[in-house]
Order: structure tokens, then C-alpha cells, then sequence
């Protein structure tokens, strides 16, 4: 005689309380990379990848807010573009810093997020916490740069080498060139020109 199959009863009770203050182990470390993704790219070059996409993205999270500090601080006669430019190169900054995260994120890795490890890891020098001049707001954003486009330019060659076209495609297109794009825009306001007279040269050499 066949068993008589019991039914199984199943919660139907909604409950519709959040369950907060929630815990527990982290699904993947940082510093790996996950096995399961089809890349054609072997792990020791995905870990080579994301540690050094790591590093560049530290640099231009810390750009970015730099960029935004600048928009905040900015004083003097040339205040309102500089206000103007320096919120724009912000902006161009957080497609660039999402753009780097999410090639880590694609590749199996994890991706630095939080304010405290940016700072733990940047290599760009911090600023005071102060007001500064002008001059002084933009060659510390080309000193930032020229950290961020060194390193485009070494992880560029890198990726090459490792046959990660992906990585180097959005190094070289993606980072450097708007980043060399911003260093235009910045050096020029630091040439030493007059801003109402021009000099004539006529009358210096006579004087």
C-alpha cells in the first residue's frame, strides 16, 4: 500500500518589519579575484590588474575631491571661472572613477570604495584642510595628474605585455586622455601675463 504523502506546509505569515542591523562574513575578499568569470584571462593577470586599477583608482577618487575642494575654496579675480572649471573636471573625474571600478569589478576583483582605504592607499600628497591660493589649488591638481598619467602610461605598457586589451583600452582612452585634456586646461591659467595693460617691449627696453 502506497504511503500517503503529507503536506508540506509553508509560511504565509508576511511580516513586514526590515530585518536591521544585519551581519555576517564577507562573500569575497578584497585582493581576489572570482574563478568564475569567462575572460580569457588567466588569474595571475587579473590579480596584476586589479591591484594596479586599485592604485589608479585611489589616485582619481583623491583627484576628484581635490577637484571639488578647489570648487569650494576658489577665491580671487579669476573666482568664477575657475568655480565653473574646476566643478566640471569634478564631474569628467566621477565617470573616469566609475569607469575604473567597474573594469576591476568585471575582471573578479574587488574594487576600493570607502573614503579611509582611498586615503590609506592614494599616493597623491594630502592638502590642508584650509583655504589656499589660487596657484597653489592648480599645481596641486597638475602634481595629481602627473601622479595619475605616469601611472596610465606604465599600466598602459603593463596591460600590453599581459594581453589585457580590455584594461589597457580603458587606460588609454577612458583616464589618460582626459586627464591629459585637464592638465591643458589647468597649466594655462598659470602663465605669467599681464591682466589689464600689455607690456610693450619698446618701452621696457627703453626704460
Amino acid at each position: 500500500m502506497a504511503k500517503k504523502e503529507v503536506p508540506v506546509r509553508r509560511q504565509t505569515t508576511i511580516n513586514a518589519q526590515p530585518r536591521l542591523h544585519q551581519h555576517a562574513q564577507e562573500i569575497q575578499a578584497y585582493g581576489t579575484v572570482s574563478h568564475a568569470l569567462p575572460l580569457e584571462l588567466e588569474e595571475p593577470v587579473r590579480l596584476e590588474m586589479t591591484e594596479q586599477l586599485n592604485l589608479l583608482l585611489a589616485d582619481t577618487m583623491t583627484l576628484r575631491d581635490l577637484y571639488k575642494k578647489s570648487h569650494w575654496q576658489v577665491a580671487g579675480p579669476t573666482f568664477y571661472q575657475l568655480h565653473l572649471l574646476f566643478d566640471k573636471h569634478y564631474n569628467e573625474q566621477v565617470e573616469v572613477v566609475d569607469e575604473i571600478a567597474e573594469r576591476i569589478q568585471l575582471l573578479g576583483g574587488v574594487s576600493l570604495s570607502m573614503a579611509a582605504d582611498v586615503a590609506e592607499t592614494t599616493r597623491i600628497e594630502r592638502p590642508p584642510r584650509g583655504r589656499e591660493e589660487v596657484p597653489v589649488q592648480i599645481s596641486r591638481l597638475l602634481d595629481a595628474h602627473q601622479i595619475i598619467i605616469r601611472h596610465c602610461r606604465q599600466l598602459a605598457e603593463l596591460s600590453t605585455k599581459l594581453g589585457d586589451a580590455g584594461t589597457n583600452d580603458l587606460v588609454v582612452s577612458d583616464v589618460l586622455r582626459p586627464n591629459e585634456l585637464q592638465v591643458w586646461f589647468l597649466s594655462e591659467h598659470l602663465v605669467d601675463v599681464p591682466l589689464v595693460h600689455a607690456e610693450d617691449p619698446d618701452v621696457r627696453k627703453a626704460g
